[in-house]
Order: C-alpha cells, then sequence, then structure tokens
C-alpha cells in the first residue's frame, strides 16, 4: 500500500486509491441504521412493530454513537487512523451479521444497532483523521466530500436492498450481505505511518464554544437528514408507491445527494470560499423540499426527493471540513465532537418523527423536519456571525 502523501501533490493516483477503503470503511459505519430504515416495511411484518419503534431502532444507534463519539475521537488519535478504520469495519461487520441472523425481536435488533453504533463512532473520526493525513489542504474539500458521500451511499445500498434482496431472498440477507462488505473494507484499509502527515500551516482557529454552537446546527440538520434517510420508504408506500420504485426514490436520491456533494467539494478546492456559508445554503433548500414533502403525494415526493437529498442531505462534508480547517492540530478528537451532533440530531429526527406519524400524519412528520433544518441554518448563521473565523484555505 502506498504511503502517506507528500503536499506537493505529485502521488495523486496513490492518494486516490487510498480513499476507497476509508470511504468504503466510512459507508459500512452507518449502514445498519440505513438498512433498518429501507428495510423497515419487511422488518416491521416479520419483527412486528410500528413506526414509533423504528425511530427507536433506529435512533438507536446514533444515540449509542453520540454517547461514544468524543471518547472514541480521542481513542483514533492515539490507536492512529489506520487501526481505528481496522478495528471499528471488523466489528461492524460481525453486528451487521447478527442483527441478521439472531434478530428473533425487536429488542434484539435494538441491541445490535446500538453497538454498531459505537463501532461508527469509531470508524468516522478515524476517516477524518486520515484524510488529514494524506491529502494536502488545498484538496481537502473534494476529499472530505468524497468520504462524506458514504452516508448516502449507505441509503442507496439500503434502497438497491429492498428490490434486490428484501424482496427477493429476504431482509435478513441484506444484512448478511452488508456485513461481507465490512469485512473487505476491514482487509483493505492501507497502513498509514502515525508520524507521517501532510503538514498545515494553519493555527487552531476554534474555540470549544464556537464548537458546541456549529456542533448544534449539526444537531438539527442531521435530524431533518436523519428523518429523511429513516422514513422516506415508508412514507412512500404510505402514499401509495409500491415497496420496490420506493426503495428505488431513496437510492435515486442518493445518487443526487453523492453528486452534489462531490461538486461543491471540487468547486470549493478550485475557487475557495466559506464552507459554512454554503452549508447554510445546503440546509435552506432541505428544509424547503421537506416542507414541500408535507403534502404527502407520490408526485410531490418524486419532485422534491431529489432537493431534500440535493440540498438538505449535502452539507456535512462542508461542515466536518470547517471544523478540521479550525482545528488541525486534532481533526479526530475535534470531528469527534462535532459528530456527536450528527448523532443526536440522527437520534432525535427519526424518533421525533416516528412519534409524530404515529399520533398525527406523515404530513407533520415532515413540517417538524423542515423546521429542523431551518433551525440548523440559523446556528450556522449566527455561528459566522458571532465570530466564527474563515475557514477558506490557507494560502
Amino acid at each position: 500500500m502506498a504511503g502517506p502523501m507528500s503536499a506537493d501533490g505529485a502521488p495523486a493516483r496513490a492518494r486516490r486509491r487510498d480513499l476507497i477503503p476509508v470511504v468504503l470503511a466510512a459507508t459500512v459505519g452507518p449502514l445498519p441504521a440505513f438498512l433498518t430504515g429501507a428495510l423497515a416495511t419487511q422488518i416491521r411484518e416479520d419483527l412486528r412493530f410500528g413506526p414509533g419503534a423504528l425511530g427507536l431502532a433506529v435512533g438507536s444507534h446514533f444515540a449509542a454513537a453520540a454517547m461514544a463519539s468524543a471518547p472514541l475521537g480521542r481513542v483514533s488519535e492515539g490507536l492512529g487512523p489506520s487501526r481505528a478504520l481496522r478495528l471499528g469495519s471488523a466489528v461492524s461487520a460481525a453486528l451487521l451479521l447478527g442483527a441478521g441472523l439472531l434478530s428473533r425481536s425487536w429488542g434484539l435488533l435494538v441491541v445490535f444497532l446500538a453497538a454498531g453504533g459505537v463501532a461508527n463512532a469509531l470508524i468516522q473520526p478515524a476517516a477524518n483523521l486520515f484524510l488529514t493525513r494524506i491529502v494536502p489542504e488545498r484538496r481537502q474539500a473534494l476529499a472530505f466530500a468524497t468520504k462524506q458521500s458514504a452516508i448516502p451511499a449507505g441509503t442507496l445500498l439500503g434502497g438497491l436492498a429492498v428490490p434486490a434482496i428484501a424482496l427477493t431472498v429476504g431482509w435478513r440477507w441484506a444484512y448478511v450481505s452488508a456485513a461481507a462488505l465490512a469485512v473487505v473494507a476491514a482487509l483493505a484499509v492501507p497502513r498509514l505511518s502515525g508520524h507521517a502527515a501532510v503538514r498545515t500551516t494553519a493555527p487552531p482557529r476554534l474555540k470549544e464554544p464556537q464548537l458546541a454552537l456549529l456542533a448544534c446546527g449539526v444537531a438539527f440538520g442531521a435530524a431533518a437528514a436523519g428523518a429523511l434517510a429513516g422514513f422516506l420508504v415508508t412514507a412512500a408506500v404510505d402514499s401509495g408507491i409500491s415497496a420496490g420504485p420506493a426503495g428505488l426514490l431513496l437510492s435515486g436520491g442518493s445518487v443526487i445527494g453523492i453528486s452534489v456533494r462531490l461538486s461543491a467539494g471540487a468547486w470549493l478546492d478550485r475557487r475557495g470560499g466559506e464552507p459554512l456559508g454554503i452549508a447554510t445554503s445546503m440546509l435552506i433548500g432541505g428544509a424547503l423540499a421537506y416542507a414541500l414533502m408535507a403534502a404527502h403525494a407520490s408526485l410531490v415526493y418524486l419532485a422534491a426527493v431529489p432537493l431534500a437529498f440535493g440540498a438538505g442531505w449535502a452539507w456535512p462534508g462542508l461542515s466536518n471540513l470547517a471544523v478540521v480547517r479550525m482545528r488541525p492540530e486534532a481533526p479526530g478528537a475535534a470531528t469527534g465532537i462535532m459528530q456527536i451532533g450528527t448523532y443526536l440530531g440522527a437520534v432525535l429526527g427519526p424518533l421525533v418523527f416516528g412519534l409524530a406519524v404515529d399520533a398525527t400524519s406523515y404530513t407533520v412528520g415532515w413540517l417538524l423536519a423542515s423546521g429542523s433544518a431551518l433551525v440548523g441554518a440559523a446556528a450556522f448563521t449566527i455561528a459566522r456571525r458571532l465570530g466564527a473565523p474563515d475557514t477558506s484555505p490557507v494560502p
């Protein structure tokens, strides 16, 4: 495997090769939750639970990740990114296999999902740390966009699993297939020296109150995105779309989300700019999409889902990039703290959405998601106006 890359960008081909297993590991981390959301119709029929219990199940993954994220962010710094990624991926493989083969009740499913959240809490900051070690600053926007594309890639795989696996051989085999993917990730992560890194001239530019405010904005944005990933398929089915096309709708939206993330990253690397400003605009666009989805009509879902994924769930790479640039001396630990907001939002989003649907309707659920995205955009705006430092690359 290629070693760390120099800042002159010469070994770019090797760097791109090294990114593939990192993105794969980042994909399998949250895959238990996304698979559960995508396969919810089949799992609920088998294990007999409702929308509220689905929200609790998906939320358990992110609740465990939230509690473990800060300490495991520091652990990733100590272990080094390669070992942390391998360990997290191997644990994820075991838990995905358990979820598929051993979950005979809602409670057992929750146990496996929650334990998978702990593995995910190690994988994500380790992946961020890996990128800062091998990618020069001027190319990090696209690198982080690629890594964060792992999240919609997880929903894409979940959506494809509905017609390809769940409706053919059964939902349990979707988890078994995901476990095999996690094993591949664990074996493919390249070795990286714990001391070699791309040097940065950027000084620390982020204080704890600013990081807390940004994490708050991330939490509200992630709450809306978590509801989208966890309930789009079931909501679309409830509106009259059949299960197979509903899964493909989720996958299509994920492709759009990936494309926008990569395009935004490439644009920032070429032209520069402030990641948080772009992330704020995306959250506002997502809020509009969720508001449209409150109509809960089949045609509206077809029109609004591209905007929901292309704006409302395309901003996380930008927020991670901003934090890494503002805390270059400890990117794993800093993004571990930032991820607490992501996970809390991912817990509260599916939970509140599911409870709202149980008590009222999908219309109310999507309106709540829209309001949550707007609150996230407001938090980012306040952070910038109260003195959040410039996060453009250092020349």
